[in-house]
């Protein structure tokens, strides 16, 4: 028995932040912050931020854009965050409600009803609590039957997610597993710091993971998969159901999302690339055969320097589409954003990968071959 990939969903939200609009917010609040503290920046007691640019951000990320789900309180110098509504617990969360529609998006690509599904996961980075589960939630407004369950690797969750799905298939446990990857990355942002204040966006998505037997033809043949992970600090979040049993740390900094930028490049690139060369040669698939790579969209320059490593040699945009540059860091959503957007050429037996890369660290990657 194998598992496969049937279809995939995605929702992208209505509101959109260019560069030039983030920028103007970003620039505005600098000039205010250097009068207001002019005396201790002379006395150098404090440090003058610097103003930011669309040219900056492009050549550090290759993001010229970002989908959020609350726009005008981030561009707001008085707030310079999203202010998103708390529901009351009988209203559906709004980070299920972004999996439903993604998911629904999904069944209907692949002609399939919510009674069909066994399993529902929900695998993404910024889970709006801790439980009850979002996926159980997601379950529920979907209808779907069987069993549903949270996982969060970070910005590798989906391809986690889509793995766990084969590996429910391949023990029995299901036939039909949809994986949602909401994510409202946007709410642990710090707007106020120029190094990070442009990297996410908000979005989900959803893929649909079957026995073959459930499959119709043009699905994705799940040949080979690589999960690794490898501790660091290097890109962390300290904001968590903790927070309210030591006070004093709420507001600071760190509770938001910081990396070291550099030592993430580092070190997670080669990790990446000889995880992806490793495991084609353990399916036996030369890099010639790929025809496509649909990678984590964090930043243009790791997918280069991954794709390059990969190939030997430079490859065209064609190679590792770009949806960052619309999207921007969408975390375990954008290897799949790719994929949704750029696999329409692709005939029976051309095989792609998808792979994801982040936090903690992690990396997974998920090789597939058009039926």
């Amino acid at each position: 028995m194998t598992a496969r990939i049937s279809a995939t969903g995605l929702w992208t939200p209505p509101n959109s932040i260019s560069n030039e609009e983030l920028v103007e917010s970003y620039n505005s609040y600098v000039e205010r912050f250097n009068t207001k503290n002019a005396n201790a920046i002379e006395t150098g007691e404090v440090d003058a931020l610097a103003p930011s640019s669309s040219a900056f951000i492009e050549k550090a990320s290759g993001i010229k854009a970002r989908y959020v789900l609350s726009k005008e309180p981030i561009l707001d110098n008085d707030i310079m965050a999203p202010r998103i509504a708390e529901r009351p617990n009988d209203e559906i969360s709004v980070l299920a409600e972004m999996a439903v529609k993604a998911g629904k998006q999904a069944l209907e690509r692949a002609g399939r009803k919510p009674e069909d599904v066994d399993a529902v996961i929900v695998a993404c980075s910024n889970l709006q609590r801790a439980y009850p589960a979002i996926a159980i939630e997601v379950q529920k407004y979907l209808g779907t039957s069987g069993f549903a369950f949270d996982m969060n690797v970070a910005c590798s969750s989906a391809t986690f997610g889509i793995e766990t799905a084969r590996g429910l298939i391949l023990g029995g446990q299901a036939k039909s597993v949809l994986v949602c990857s909401p994510e409202i990355c946007t709410s642990h942002m710090n707007f106020k710091d120029r190094d990070s204040h442009f990297i996410f966006g908000d979005v989900a998505t959803a893929v649909l993971v079957e026995s073959e037997e459930k499959n119709h033809d043009g699905s994705w043949e799940i040949i080979g998969s690589k999960l690794i992970t490898e501790f660091s600090n290097n890109i962390r979040n300290n904001f968590g159901f903790l927070n309210h049993a030591a006070p004093e740390g709420v507001g600071k900094p760190d509770k938001l999302f910081v990396q070291n930028g550099r030592s993430v490049f580092k070190e997670v690139v080669p990790m990446v690339a000889q995880m992806i060369t490793d495991e084609l040669a353990v399916n036996n698939i030369a890099p010639d055969q790929i025809k496509r790579m649909w990678l984590h969209q964090a930043n243009i320059n790791m997918n280069n320097f991954i794709t390059q490593k990969v190939l030997g040699k430079d490859a065209d945009i064609s190679m590792a589409p770009v949806v960052l540059d619309e999207y921007a860091n969408t975390s375990s959503a954008g290897s799949i954003i790719a994929f949704d957007k750029y696999n329409d050429d692709f005939t029976a037996g051309d095989i792609g990968l998808i792979c994801s890369f982040g936090a903690g660290y992690s990396a997974g990657l998920i090789i597939v071959r058009k039926t």
